[in-house]
């Protein structure tokens, strides 16, 4: 059973929005950290942004002010709005979580994840 499962992307023109949200399965339970990832083929994986346990969040600095990371707790749901879209901003987009909590102390972007999902694709358009 995939582990998280990223839904939303799509291929919008600049300036335009979207939303990403990543569901867990029923195998994941106290989440204690998580984050959004996105990745261009021939190019490092990057970190978009994060969710504290404490409801603290992180962005990487080119997307504050456009991204933002919540969660939707009625759906048990991860959510990812993005604004203002740029073309750099093309890329498959993934959630990742972490379970444990020590492990959540680790820097958002070089902390382990416990799991990811498949990722889901946008695509910019100048």
């Amino acid at each position: 059973q995939v582990p998280l499962v990223e839904s939303g992307g799509g291929s919008v023109q600049a300036g335009g929005s979207l939303k990403l949200s990543c569901v867990p399965s029923p195998n994941i339970v106290s989440v204690e950290c998580m984050a959004w990832f996105r990745q261009v083929p021939g190019k490092e994986r990057e970190g978009v942004a994060s969710l504290e346990r404490s409801g603290d969040t992180n962005y990487a600095d080119s997307v504050k002010g456009r991204f933002t990371v919540s969660r939707d707790k009625g759906t048990k749901t991860w959510l990812l709005q993005i604004e203002s879209l740029k073309p750099d901003d093309t890329a498959m987009y993934y959630c990742a979580v972490q379970t444990t909590r020590s492990l959540c102390g680790i820097n958002w972007i070089q902390r382990p994840y416990s799991s990811w999902g498949q990722g889901t694709q946008v695509t910019v358009s100048s």
